[in-house]
């Protein structure tokens, strides 16, 4: 798993999605939080929001017809996603303030060479 391309996909998708947010002003306050629940990609802060981010990046390998990256988040996800931010806030209890709290998901497809196609930012998916 050294050196696992799905991986290193993700990699670069997350690093271009925070680079995507911090350019829109938010504050990334933390990457890859690990729970028994699973994974949450980016947490961030805007003004009184708090975020949680998903971020699913593809490869366009040919045509990708009607399902983009974000076609993978359903309902499973959606809950995964839920408990695993009840958690977070949960060991950080006290240090976000009175924020608002957010599900943004953020699409990205990259061709062979890992540059963007395409960036879809869903602010308040689910």
């Amino acid at each position: 798993m050294a050196d696992d391309p799905r991986r290193r996909v993700g990699a670069l998708g997350e690093r271009l999605a925070a680079d995507h947010l911090e350019a829109l002003g938010y504050h990334v306050m933390e990457r890859n939080f690990r729970t028994r629940f699973g994974e949450l990609d980016l947490v961030a802060r805007r003004g009184r929001f708090l975020v949680f981010c998903e971020v699913k990046t593809r490869l366009a390998v040919g045509p990708t017809g009607p399902f983009g990256p974000l076609s993978s988040v359903g309902p499973r996800k959606r809950a995964q996603l839920r408990r695993i931010a009840a958690q977070w806030l949960h060991e950080r209890s006290g240090r976000t303030g009175t924020a608002q709290t957010r599900f943004d998901a953020i699409g990205i497809t990259l061709d062979r060479a890992g540059r963007v196609l395409s960036l879809e930012h869903v602010e308040d998916a689910f």
